[in-house]
Order: structure tokens, then sequence, then C-alpha cells
């Protein structure tokens, strides 16, 4: 196998993010660390395979923010919604609160 080519992985189809991965420079440096050249070759062609297989499922910056716009848009009209009905609730608890003070008043 040639040492000579790059892998690029493709993050995500949609937003095509990229991560390259040099196994000749790689190769290079372990050989100039005194590792045999067929070992370094070898090496540098499983981390390559480690990265084709592993990186495919990575998220991207955009993948997250577009995982946050979407919580933001589900969740953002849900806290409104919590908010009305507990906005309800303290004013019918304070309705009674008063009510019931006035009637402790009458009847004191």
């Amino acid at each position: 196998m040639s040492m000579l080519h790059f892998i690029s992985i493709n993050l995500m189809e949609r937003f095509m993010a990229t991560i390259t991965f040099d196994t000749l420079k790689f190769a290079n440096k372990l050989k100039s660390a005194g590792v045999l050249p067929e070992h370094a070759e070898a090496e540098a062609e499983a981390l390559a395979d480690i990265f084709e297989i592993n990186l495919k499922e990575v998220a991207t910056k955009e993948d997250i923010k577009h995982l946050e716009e979407r919580l933001c848009e589900r969740f953002d009209g849900k806290f409104i919604q919590l908010e009305q009905r507990m906005t309800i609730k303290l004013g019918a608890l304070m309705v009674i609160a008063v009510s019931a003070v006035a009637t402790l008043v009458k009847l004191l």
C-alpha cells in the first residue's frame, strides 16, 4: 500500500467536515524516531484505518449548533407555557390567601 495518500474522512454528509491524516508524514516521524520502516508504515496504515472507522460518527460544531437550535425551539415554547401556568397558580393562591385573611378578619 502506498504511503503517499491522504485519508479524508467525511464526518457528516450534510456539512462535509473532513479530517485529513497524512500517513506518509506520520510514518516518516516514526522512522526518524528509530522505528523500523515496515513497522512505521504498518502503524500509519492501522492508524488511518482507525480514523476512518471511528471518526465517522463524530459530531461537528455545525451538528452541535443545529441540535442546540432545535432544542431551543422545542423548549422555548414549553418554558413559556410553564411560566404562564405558574403565574396563574400563583395568582390563584394569592386570591385564596387574601380571601382566607379577609374571612378571619370578619370572624375575629
